[in-house]
Formats: C-alpha cells, sequence, structure tokens
C-alpha cells in the first residue's frame, strides 16, 4: 500500500461555523489546470470506512489532476482522522503530521466540541469533514491558494464513486452512512447521524466494478451493517449480500461489524446469506460487556444472553466460523464482579477474534457525565487480563486449523516479504514465497499455529 488513511468523526446532525473568524465558504467542486502537478498523500486512522472515504477522496483528486504519492514526496498531506478513542489520539495524530513539514488539510470525523483543539493545534489548515468529502478538489485548490477554509457543515451524501484504492486486492464498499443505535458511550453517532442506507442499484455498481478491476475480496463495511435498509422499513442486509454474491467471479465478501439489537431481528436470513460460498465465514458481532447491567447503562438494547444465543445460532449453523468481538474495559460504574462477568462470557463465546478497548470518556455523550468514572490503571488491569485469556482462546482455538489445505486469497504483502493469506473463514495465514503471489488466490497447508494467526505453505 503506497498511501495511508485515516479515519474522523463528526460532530452533531448540524454543524454551526465553530470559528466566526472562518468563512464557512460555498465549494465549488472545480478541475485542476495542468499546471505544475501537485502531490498529495493521505494519512488514515480508523475504521475501513474512513479508509473507504480516503480512496474516494484520491480518486476524486486523480480525476482532477492531481498526484497522489508517498507522504515524504508529498506537497500536502490529507489527515483523516479518527476520534472514537477520543480527541487525544487525533491530536497525536496531527502532531506526526505536523513533523513532516508539508501543508495539512484535515479530514474525518471532527466533533464540533474539539474543533477549537484542532483549530488551535492547525491554524493555518482548512478542514473538510467526513460529510464533505466530495468537496475534497475544491479544499486542495483553497488549500494551495493558501486559505483557511472551514467545510464542516452537516450534509448526508452517499459516499460511493470512483476511487483509488489502497489495497488492490481489496474492494471496500460502504453500504450506509450513521446508524439506529443511541449508545451511550459512542460519538460517531453525533458527529455521523441518523442512519442512510444507500441505494441497492449504486452499491451493486461499486461491488461490480470492484470485481471487474481483480479485487479478490469485496468489504461490506458501516458503522453497522445490519441497520441497512431499516430507515426504509426493512433489514435488507441478507438480500443484498446474496445479490452481490451473485456476480460471476472468484471472490468473496467479507461482512463487516453487526450490532446484535438489530442482528437477533433478522439472524435466520443472515444465516442463509452465510452459507452462500462467496461469503467469509467470518462474523463481527461486538458484545462490549457481559454484564447485563453495564449493557443497560450503555444503552445497548440487548442482554448478554441473547447476545450468546444468536452466536450460538451462526455457529451451529456454519462449521469453522470465525467470531470476532469488541469489549470495552472500565465502562462508568463497572465493578470487578462486572467485570468478571465480561471475562466469564469471553470464557464462553471463545471469540477468535477479540477487539480490546479501554473506556475513553466522549466529549458530548451521557457516559462522559456518569459518575463512577473507573481509574485509568484500572482499565489498563482490566484490558491486560482479557488480552492474557484470549492470548490463550485464539491460540487453542487455532489448532484446529493445523493441517487443514486449501485454497486462499493473498490480501497482504508485508515489508520483510512475507505474504498473507485468507481462508474460506477469514483466517490469516502467513506464506512465504519467492514469487510475487499478491492478490491470487494460491492453494495452501497450514503447518503451524499461533494465538493469532497461521503459518502455511504453498502446495
Amino acid at each position: 500500500m503506497f498511501w495511508g488513511i485515516l479515519f474522523i468523526n463528526v460532530s452533531k446532525n448540524s454543524l454551526d461555523n465553530p470559528n466566526p473568524n472562518l468563512k464557512q465558504k460555498t465549494i465549488k467542486r472545480t478541475a485542476v489546470t495542468e499546471e505544475i502537478m501537485t502531490k498529495i498523500a493521505f494519512i488514515t486512522h480508523g475504521c475501513t470506512n474512513n479508509f473507504a472515504e480516503s480512496e474516494l477522496m484520491a480518486g476524486m483528486l486523480k480525476k482532477a489532476g492531481f498526484a497522489v504519492a508517498k507522504k515524504e514526496e508529498a506537497d500536502i498531506i490529507i489527515l483523516n482522522i479518527c476520534t472514537v478513542k477520543g480527541e487525544k489520539t487525533a491530536l497525536d495524530a496531527i502532531e506526526d503530521a505536523k513533523k513532516l513539514g508539508k501543508k495539512i488539510i484535515l479530514a474525518g470525523c471532527i466533533p464540533q466540541e474539539s474543533y477549537t483543539q484542532f483549530r488551535e493545534a492547525l491554524p493555518d489548515s482548512c478542514f473538510v469533514s467526513t460529510h464533505n468529502i466530495k468537496d475534497i478538489v475544491s479544499i486542495v485548490e483553497e488549500a494551495r491558494n493558501d486559505s483557511v477554509v472551514d467545510d464542516i457543515a452537516f450534509k448526508n451524501e452517499v459516499k460511493l464513486g470512483e476511487r483509488l484504492r489502497g489495497n488492490p486486492a481489496v474492494g471496500i464498499i460502504p453500504i450506509l452512512s450513521g446508524c439506529t443505535n443511541s449508545c451511550s458511550y459512542c460519538s460517531v453517532k453525533l458527529i455521523k447521524g441518523n442512519l442512510l442506507s444507500y441505494p441497492e442499484q449504486e452499491i451493486m455498481k461499486e461491488a461490480k466494478k470492484a470485481i471487474d478491476e481483480g479485487c479478490k475480496e469485496l468489504w461490506i463495511t458501516s458503522m453497522d451493517n445490519s441497520c441497512y435498509g431499516l430507515d426504509n422499513g426493512k433489514a435488507a442486509l441478507p438480500e443484498l449480500v446474496k445479490k452481490i454474491a451473485n456476480f460471476p467471479g472468484n471472490f468473496k465478501i467479507r461482512i463487516g461489524m453487526m450490532n446484535p439489537k438489530n442482528l437477533i431481528k433478522f439472524a435466520d436470513e443472515m444465516i442463509e446469506a452465510y452459507k452462500n460460498e462467496k461469503v467469509f465465514k467470518f462474523l463481527h458481532v461486538p458484545v462490549q460487556s457481559g454484564n447485563n447491567e453495564i449493557l443497560k447503562a450503555m444503552n445497548r438494547g440487548y442482554t448478554a444472553e441473547e447476545f450468546l444465543s444468536v452466536i450460538k445460532k451462526f455457529e451451529s449453523a456454519i462449521p469453522n466460523l470465525t467470531i470476532s468481538t469488541d469489549i470495552i474495559c472500565g465502562f462508568p460504574g463497572e465493578t470487578e464482579e462486572q467485570f468478571n462477568d465480561t471475562v466469564k462470557l469471553v470464557s464462553k463465546l471463545k471469540p477468535d477474534v477479540l477487539n480490546i478497548s479501554r473506556f475513553v470518556a466522549r466529549k458530548g455523550t451521557k457516559a462522559e457525565a456518569m459518575e463512577n468514572q473507573v481509574h485509568g490503571n484500572i482499565t489498563k488491569e482490566r484490558s491486560r487480563i482479557l488480552t492474557s485469556r484470549h492470548d490463550n482462546i485464539g491460540k487453542m482455538k487455532n489448532e484446529r486449523w493445523m493441517g487443514w489445505q486449501g485454497p486462499a486469497i493473498v490480501d497482504e504483502k508485508n515489508p520483510d516479504g512475507t505474504f498473507v493469506a485468507r481462508n474460506y473463514a477469514y483466517k490469516p495465514i502467513l506464506i512465504n514465497s519467492s514469487k510475487d503471489i499478491f492478490n491470487k488466490i494460491v492453494h495452501v497447508k497450514v503447518k503451524k499455529t499461533q494465538s493469532h494467526y497461521l503459518t502455511g505453505e504453498i502446495i
């Protein structure tokens, strides 16, 4: 991958201009004249959806005549930030980008509550929020002319179209913006707004283009894929997946995160979609806590028992299913006993992938104002306990793949020359090869197992 991608989060359903000294300009989408080709580099943080937005911006800039380059060679850095883990993470990313000595455009999820901090860190930069990425050509023109522009007003747009892929093996396909949930700790909803499901026809067009361009993997992504279609009165994700799987070609679909609250209601239909041979047997459903009182305080809309029940239903129907889930350690008021419920749930679930986050109070959320905030040292220790438990689970679960052989898609090339391939269950298999096998389908045999990956050889 020759350029990076950043993630950002936006604020509120409408953003008034937070700085009265700056004008919220009306952006005209213009083309670039062929004077001197300005080189643009992307640094992207955050979720897959942020990577998709960086790809879309890169595609528009390339079409307009700009060059997308390495950050060391660039005239302008587009920093696509993520604030999901708090403003400090984004501010650290800004400081790292400033060390490059380049002109910076701040993009991504820019919460209104954090605007002043970001503006103080980048007083001479243009800002373009996640809602306005289709204005990127004009924003770059403004930056070239040393203008300081805020393009951060809320706008609900379908963000699909011509893109420059960061990974040619992977077609990232956003299917919606926003979500239907109101989790008490989450700032993303404040930024992204309410649900907007993208038109099926446009998603299908995006998927077909990715296949035609040689992508072996299609990643269905959003804040919560289980929301798709609910703004139109129907859970439409299973049907969408089936239609994409009907396209001719040798590819597989990776279905991204689905929240339990919605998935529970159409689990049977989703299981049928998963049975298609073109769908990776990979299920990402975040539980966040194993204690029902904490789940209620989080406003998650399900119980730990309901979560385990729907996962068991999938596992019973889909052999060798890879399970991925998320946990937040140290939610306000979480006692030792309540945390132990989470440890017990992880032991029952035995997830292949466990994404562990330490609670950080996000500005503007209900959780920020909750009493009994858990001390950072406690959340750190709880994170360590879960990590240790999961390392043992991963090692045990991966042993079942010892000796497995079959086809796998090579979707990564590491700096040391090794490759990563994915089998039908999306298990990562590390491979040594003297040939360039990137974006190829190879037959491999698993020779060793580790806690978080497999090692194989081509047969």
